[in-house]
């Protein structure tokens, strides 16, 4: 069995665009949490300068398939004008 994959994801939100697209993330996490292979997919830092998302994975199969989901294209029409800069995502 392969190691689970770590990630973390950092969102910059546009002034006066917090809540907005911390809403929009709790909503995603609602989601995501009961995907297959999910193992962790949460809030970890919430500043008004940004909002940093850390997920696990249980195998790039997994991964592949949630990059793929509804949940995650719903997330970015959602935070397509609430960003600063485009998410940064990062293996951990």
């Amino acid at each position: 069995m392969s190691a689970p994959i770590d990630l973390q994801a950092t969102f910059i939100p546009n002034d006066g665009e917090f809540f907005r697209v911390k809403l929009a993330l709790e909503i995603a996490i609602d989601e995501v949490v009961s995907e297959p292979g999910c193992i962790r997919y949460e809030l970890t830092e919430a500043t008004e300068d940004k909002l940093v998302l850390t997920e696990q994975w249980a195998s790039e199969e997994d991964l592949d398939k949630h990059s793929k989901g509804t949940a995650v294209q719903d997330l970015n029409e959602s935070l397509s004008a609430l960003l600063a800069e485009p998410v940064q995502l990062e293996r951990l």
